[in-house]
């Protein structure tokens, strides 16, 4: 089965979608079981593992987080957190399908709130993609934030 740079972009903006939606558990599954978010603590990082990061999460961790998001005695999220993506429109950089490799870039802002307080994030999203049975799978996405130097709170959510 073939992909067109169109469903490549509907499947992202689907996925900010859930996220503001809260819809996590349709969000997870959209991963594949060997994937990694990764948010990197430093500008052009290049190495999760053995450099420290905001997260790194596999997909046992995502479990988690989506656990306790969706979770009714999770007293830290009462209220619980909203959020909102504002995406530009993404970028397809590589389509190859011979080797599964779909690789995208998105720009976006990224609010989340909760009680009083409001956080916003300018940031970039790169998403490494797989074509499984003929759906769009996340096999890995990255996401840097613009002043991922600066001192912040609690991301509770996920950009």
């Amino acid at each position: 089965m073939s992909v067109t740079k169109d469903d490549i972009i509907d499947f992202l903006y689907d996925e900010a979608r859930m996220l503001d939606e809260g819809r996590y558990d349709d969000w997870l599954a959209l991963w594949l079981k060997d994937g990694h978010y990764w948010m990197p603590l430093d500008y052009k990082q290049t190495d999760p593992l053995n450099v420290t990061s905001l997260m790194y999460e596999d997909i046992f961790m995502l479990k988690v987080r989506v656990e306790r998001l969706n979770g009714a005695r999770t007293f830290s999220q009462k209220p619980k957190s909203r959020c909102h993506h504002v995406l530009q429109r993404p970028w397809v950089d590589e389509i190859d399908l011979e080797s599964g490799r779909i690789r995208t870039t998105t720009q976006m802002h990224y609010i989340e709130t909760r009680l009083d307080e409001q956080m916003l994030l300018a940031l970039t999203a790169q998403h490494d993609l797989a074509l499984i049975d003929g759906r769009l799978r996340i096999a890995n996405k990255r996401v840097d934030i613009l002043n991922c130097d600066a001192a912040f709170g609690n991301i509770q959510l996920l950009p």
